[in-house]
């Protein structure tokens, strides 16, 4: 094992903003690791110091001789003259690349085709462009990876490839990103950086957070709020799926320990009674549409039930019209057919893609309050300052312009104009873009007691097991259907949809993980008949209440039909196995 780069006594400083402060630290030939921290905290500094783009006003960054190493910054920039095909393979010949296996799986399983290899740059959308300058990268030789977000306008499918493709090169890489599961799949080493220092963890996120967590209750240490959601998550990894714990190296012990007495993150059922309450028997019934844009189909008599309190993330591939699903739910998009029916006491908040703008000279605080002063989560009222104040709007930083926010800020200021409009259903598209991992937390953190219907489109797999209870996919075939299996069932259809794809486009040739998959539809068809089983002795119970029968039926009908999706899943998955 081999050191790369180094860094020693390093520091660096922006303004008076003390970003590095006496920073040692090294990358050696085999090391994957992650960096977290808050969005302006010194990620994307502490990176360029590694590169030597940046130098350090104290300190010294040596590199090993000869050393050849892959960037991937944000703001990628790729010659706007260029085809895709030049971008990534120069001059290069068709006939040359194409019989070279490395160069078709990169192309592939970075949806290239898709952009078509002849599509000059210029004409090219933000996403394409970075998938032209990753595929580049990845296609090349290199002894170290630096790559800043590069899940970034990559759907689920997407960034699964690229964490199978990271996981079988061999080299060194350090991965700045805010996609907690691929932090956890690629990674065995984790830096944090906050406050001038940079903490070194050994794993991926699931250890970082347990370690996080251990030292922030030895040290005693007085942000309360921050250890609270770290017990939380940790609590959410423990009690997961065994696929998701097994990986990292748990000291169970210490992890029993410190969530002892924290409670599961939600209480489903009891939010489930809740919403019923608050929005009644319907919320959207989606009956037999159809809507297309040209030539291509998004919906061909898509018949959907969403009721109170379901929370649904929506899984798809790009262009299969997740979006418009959404647009459509709150009007803004109209069937070419069928219909879209909303109940009578429905309050939506729906969050595009796109920031709002706003008025530049208010404070964030005002533009928070023009909504609303006090909001009530989960019955307890919070005011408006507190609710920046979770969401990292801190003391001075409430009396912040909105002009002077950046991209994530905005965001962030988005969302908490949203809830705090007292909506009773979220309809939230891409709600991760630009928010770092102490923001993702608060989110959930509020939506574990937020009690509504919440729809929910993310390639942030994380998060959409962390704060959905169910999902459904678009395959691009007009349909909509449900996902009990969640993203591992989606990856699993596209890759035998896909006949001709690699072992390593979501590990399908992993017969171990095959297994755990498995095990997960069994437990799914054990809950499921203990669920249909109590739905009709609550039927037998209620026969006499004519309402009550109504809608113990039309859950009974869901759970069937979910059961059935189950049972196929398995059936295929066996198969397999």
């Amino acid at each position: 094992m081999a050191n790369l780069v180094n860094l020693e006594d390093v520091t660096v400083a922006h303004g008076t903003k003390l970003l590095l402060d006496r920073v040692s630290l090294g990358v050696s030939d085999t090391d994957r690791i992650g960096v977290v921290g808050r969005n302006g905290g010194g990620k994307t500094t502490l990176l360029k110091t590694l590169l030597k783009v940046e130098a350090p006003h104290s300190g010294r960054v040596t590199h090993v001789g000869g050393l050849q190493v892959g960037v991937l910054t944000q703001d990628v920039r790729v010659p706007e003259s260029l085809t895709a095909h030049q971008a990534i393979l120069g001059d290069t010949a068709e006939h040359t690349w194409a019989g070279d296996a490395r160069v078709r799986e990169v192309l592939d399983g970075l949806g290239m085709h898709e952009v078509g290899l002849d599509a000059v740059v210029g004409t090219m959308s933000g996403g394409e462009r970075r998938r032209v300058a990753l595929a580049a990268l990845l296609i090349g030789e290199h002894d170290l990876l630096v790559l800043d977000e590069p899940t970034n306008h990559l759907d689920v499918e997407g960034v699964a490839w690229l964490a199978a493709w990271l996981k079988q090169r061999r080299g060194a890489h350090v991965v700045v990103t805010h996609d907690r599961w691929f932090l956890d799949e690629v990674n065995d080493a984790t830096w944090e950086v906050h406050d001038g220092k940079v903490d070194a963890y050994e794993g991926g996120y699931s250890a970082y957070v347990l370690a996080r967590a251990e030292r922030d209750r030895i040290a005693s240490v007085s942000e309360q709020k921050r250890v609270q959601l770290a017990r939380k998550e940790l609590a959410w990894l423990r009690r997961g799926p065994p696929a998701r714990t097994s990986k990292p190296k748990f000291r169970i012990d210490a992890a029993n320990a410190l969530i002892a007495d924290e409670p599961p993150p939600r209480d489903d059922i009891a939010l489930q009674r809740f919403a019923t309450a608050r929005l009644g028997k319907q919320v959207y019934d989606v009956e037999d549409v159809s809507l297309s844009y040209g030539d291509r189909v998004l919906f061909g008599h898509v018949t959907w039930h969403v009721g109170p309190g379901d929370r649904v993330g929506v899984i798809g591939v790009n262009g299969a019209g997740k979006s418009t699903l959404l647009r459509m739910l709150v009007g803004q998009a109209i069937p070419d057919s069928g219909v879209v029916k909303v109940g009578q006491t429905v309050k939506p908040a729906y969050l595009s893609q796109e920031v709002a703008e706003l008025d530049p000279a208010l404070r964030v605080l005002e533009a928070v309050e023009a909504v609303a002063k006090q909001v009530d989560l989960g019955g307890k009222p919070v005011g408006a300052s507190s609710l920046c104040d979770r969401f990292g709007f801190t003391g001075n930083a409430q009396w912040t312009r909105v002009g002077d926010l950046s991209g994530g800020e905005r965001r962030r200021l988005q969302l908490l104009r949203l809830l705090m409009g007292e909506p009773n259903v979220l309809l939230l598209d891409e709600p991760t873009n630009d928010l770092d991992i102490d923001t993702l937390q608060a989110l959930e953190d509020v939506l574990d007691g937020w009690p509504g219907t919440l729809l929910v489109v993310s390639h942030d797999r994380y998060f959409l097991e962390r704060v959905c209870s169910t999902s459904v996919s678009l395959m691009g075939d007009g349909t909509v259907k449900a996902l009990p299996g969640g993203v591992e069932e989606y990856l699993q259809k596209r890759v035998r949809r896909a006949p001709g794809a690699t072992a390593a486009k979501a590990k399908s040739g992993d017969s171990r993980q095959a297994k755990k998959d498995l095990q997960k539809l069994e437990r799914q068809l054990m809950t499921l008949d203990k669920r249909e089983s109590e739905l009709h002795a609550q039927m037998a119970a209620q026969a006499a209440d004519h309402e009550a029968v109504i809608r113990l039926d039309r859950q009974l009908h869901e759970v069937r039909a979910e059961k059935e999706s189950v049972e196929e899943a398995w059936l295929l998955l066996s198969d397999e196995v």
